[in-house]
């Protein structure tokens, strides 16, 4: 599969089943993770694979917290959205999924948070290449759940993902095409590419 058709087919997993993962598929991806370009060739980003049901567990209820407190906090467009969208500070995919992978980044390195989101967007393609699902799950209060990691100090969570199979069927959500995000020269000329063109 073409890195076109991994995009494509690649979606976000909230519900995950019970059959279990290959550490040397996650492995293998990481690896692909690691080979994103860098500010400065600094690498910036650490990944901590949590297996542990009781490490899972703690992790899940301090995000659970830090959620709670966010979803209280919201209210308008933004909460009937998000309602609508089946969301809530429940995320018990935490635990669900057979693994997490915390991505970590180093805070003192140039360009680190572009870096790390660049891996991560590596890391994504590389799971979906291999037939696992996964989310990019940014906890509401990042410090909650690194306090229950034994991560040095210096080191910011920027995302958790669990990672595993999908236990259901949902439809990727539509994303926007090309002549609405894309544009040559000046903003008023927008591309449109015809579907017979190569990619």
């Amino acid at each position: 599969m073409g890195i076109f058709e991994l995009a494509i087919s690649r979606r976000s997993v909230r519900s995950f089943s019970s059959e279990s993962v290959s550490l040397e598929d996650v492995l293998g991806a990481l690896e692909v993770a690691a080979q994103a370009p860098s500010g400065a060739n600094r690498q910036p980003w650490r990944f901590l694979i949590l297996t542990d049901p009781d490490i899972r567990l703690r992790v899940r209820e301090a995000c659970e917290k830090g959620e709670k407190d966010f979803y209280d906090s919201v209210d308008g467009d933004f909460r009937d959205w998000l309602l609508a969208q089946g969301l809530s500070w429940r995320k018990p995919f935490l635990e669900e999924a057979p693994l997490l992978v915390v991505v970590l980044m180093d805070e003192d390195a140039p360009y680190a948070r572009e870096s790390v989101w660049v891996a991560v967007g590596f890391l994504q393609l590389a799971l979906q290449e291999r037939s696992l699902s996964t989310l990019t799950y940014t906890p509401s209060d990042t410090c909650l759940p690194l306090r229950e990691l034994d991560v040095p100090g210096g080191f910011k969570l920027e995302a958790i993902l669990p990672i595993g199979f999908p236990s259901d069927d949902e439809p990727k959500m539509p994303k926007r095409s090309l002549g609405k995000i894309a544009f040559l020269n000046t903003w008023e000329n927008s591309i449109v590419r015809s579907k017979k063109a190569a990619l």
